[in-house]
């Protein structure tokens, strides 16, 4: 279901971007950056994450991690992740396959700064093997997100 909510979001609003459907499990980055033959940071995954009394989406590059200080600053609070049923109840997406499109309501979402650096990147499509291409500009746009800088910085990572 997750898939075809992800389908009829794209053809509603977005017809001109293809859903990639591999014959292999994209559903870590890892797994992802191999079959799309991309490095790790052009992934973007998405966060499921609990905001007080509400849940949002945190899409970030690949291979960043969440600096926990700057979350914090952010959001006035500390990040929580969701528990997997939560992810599947809240979203409509399995993990590996959460997207910011096809929710089943409104939900906030944030993009980090750390997919700015991409002229493409690689979000999920609402299944473990499927995946689209998509400038990050237009990710945010159509996701109707928000820019934010909650990545840990490279010297910190030893990226």
């Amino acid at each position: 279901m997750s898939l075809q909510s992800v389908r009829a979001f794209l053809s509603a609003h977005a017809p001109d971007l293809k859903i990639l459907e591999k014959p292999t499990s994209t559903a870590t980055v890892a797994e992802a950056a191999s079959a799309h033959g991309v490095e790790p940071a052009q992934i973007a995954k998405t966060l499921s994450l609990r905001l007080k009394n509400e849940v949002i989406l945190l899409v970030m590059g690949g291979d960043a991690k969440l600096d926990n200080r700057k979350f914090k600053a952010t959001f006035n609070a500390k990040a929580r992740m969701l528990s997997t049923d939560e992810v599947v109840e809240l979203t409509g997406h399995p993990v590996g396959g959460v997207c910011p499109f096809g929710l089943p309501g409104p939900m906030k979402v944030f993009a980090d700064e750390t997919l700015r650096k991409f002229d493409v990147v690689i979000p999920a499509a609402g299944a473990p093997n499927a995946s689209l291409r998509i400038a990050p500009e237009r990710m945010v746009q159509l996701a109707k997100a928000e820019w934010v800088d909650v990545a840990q910085d490279p010297v910190q990572t030893g990226v």
